[in-house]
């Protein structure tokens, strides 16, 4: 798994184009303020075990040293050349949101199967960009 975490004063997506048929019709912009965006690449090797004690560890840390408590999570399959299965790469976010909210954090998700608008503003200061393997 690789995760890139962007901290923002500002992200906003608008979804544009479905590209999975099994997930929901989505049209709705949003927008969020003082957000850690979680761009996550599930990989094929990862459908042996899923990293989720590294992956909340990890928010965890950087919570302390970014101060935030909400978190968006964004599939986002540009980070490596492996790639799981869709139907896996949802269960995992899915799986990943209900861990950060039982650990305290608002959670929310990007429209998974679609290509969206992004719209960020992030700051530039050390940790507000942070690359993992996972």
């Amino acid at each position: 798994m690789k995760v890139l975490m962007i901290y923002a004063d500002r992200f906003a997506y608008n979804p544009t184009i479905k590209t999975l048929d099994f997930v929901p019709i989505m049209s709705e912009r949003m927008e969020y303020k003082d957000v850690q965006v979680a761009f996550i690449q599930v990989e094929k090797e990862d459908e042996e075990k899923i990293p989720t004690k590294k992956f909340t560890n990890f928010v965890k840390w950087l919570s302390r040293k970014n101060e935030f408590k909400t978190i968006i999570l964004h599939s986002f399959g540009h980070l490596s050349e492996s790639k799981a299965d869709t139907k896996f790469t949802l269960d995992v976010l899915n799986l990943f949101e209900e861990k950060l909210k039982n650990a305290g954090f608002e959670v929310f998700q990007t429209p998974f199967g679609y290509f969206l608008d992004l719209d960020i503003k992030a700051p530039g200061y050390s940790l507000a960009r942070v690359f993992k393997s996972l």
